[in-house]
């Protein structure tokens, strides 16, 4: 894009508050826009083609103050896979792009694509879809007085987030080895133990370097209040137990993080349960499912 909109400087983006305080949820102008953008997806069909979206100018001002915001805190946090799948993910900085935009860099990378989605996927359509190459994403974008933070996913957590790591093969890797075990099972408390597999791993997860818990999962590379502020949480080593057994909340920061000993361990822990995990695995490492926060 050519259009340079008018950016808001990071220091003045917005306090970012608590998650059920976001002007998101009591903004009516903004959640009919959100939910306009959102029903599109009902009834879409996995990879079928979708129409793009005319974004607003107060939409690409909040694209580039987020653009701003995490470019200097993926280098200062993120760890080495994501710097280098930083590399090679096309990200613009002048404004929201399609879904189409950011595709066919995915297709040639990896061999995925980003799919129609109106917020939080069920678990069965949404993991089983990463095994096919496809990611559910969304089209809107978060409120503009709070830039740095979002309760639940949007475009710039998609794009930010999903879209790097779906640049580099051996992260995308991990994507498709979810969405198989994903397909392998029928029961929704094996989808559900693989949901926190995914959760505290590609969407929330930690690798240390030289000792040091650095920044992996998407949730928190599209973050910039949370993507460095580990100090205030409990990181626990990644243990395939322990987050089996280990709750979330979809719209809220997180107050537990696992970190993987390195990049190889996050792909052998991850390889090495999905490979084994089964619906007998599911009910045995389960506990009694509580209600997402959906926002």
């Amino acid at each position: 894009m050519s259009t340079a909109w008018k950016r808001t400087p990071v220091s003045a983006a917005g306090r970012l508050g608590r998650a059920d305080e976001h002007p998101g949820r009591h903004d009516r102008d903004y959640r009919q826009r959100r939910d306009a953008l959102a029903a599109r997806a009902a009834g879409h069909p996995v990879g079928a083609p979708y129409p793009g979206v005319q974004y607003t100018e107060d939409e690409h001002r909040t694209w580039c103050t987020v653009y701003d915001a995490l470019r200097p805190a993926h280098q200062a946090h993120a760890c080495g896979a994501v710097l280098d799948a930083l590399a090679d993910a096309e990200i613009p900085a002048e404004g929201v792009p399609q879904h189409a935009d950011i595709t066919p860099t995915l297709r040639a990378r990896t061999g995925f694509a980003l799919t129609l989605a109106g917020g939080v996927v069920p678990n069965e359509r949404f993991l089983g879809a990463m095994e096919h190459g496809y990611f559910h994403a969304v089209q809107f974008v978060r409120h503009p007085a709070v830039p740095l933070y979002t309760p639940e996913p949007d475009v710039l957590h998609d794009v930010f987030g999903h879209g790097i790591h779906l640049s580099s093969p051996r992260i995308a890797e991990l994507y498709r080895v979810i969405g198989r075990a994903a397909n392998r099972v029928r029961t929704a408390e094996a989808l559900d133990i693989l949901s926190r597999m995914y959760w505290y791993t590609l969407e929330f997860g930690l690798v240390a370097e030289s000792g040091t818990p650095k920044t992996f999962g998407a949730g928190l590379l599209s973050s910039y209040g949370e993507i460095g502020e580990h100090k205030g949480r409990e990181v626990r080593e990644l243990d395939v137990r322990a987050v089996a057994s280990t709750q979330y909340r979809i719209s809220s920061y997180q107050p537990v993080l696992f970190a993987a000993r390195s990049f190889s361990h996050l792909e052998d822990t991850i390889g090495a349960f999905c490979a084994e995990f089964d619906d007998e695995t599911g009910q045995r490492l389960g506990l009694p499912r509580l209600p997402r926060d959906r926002g």
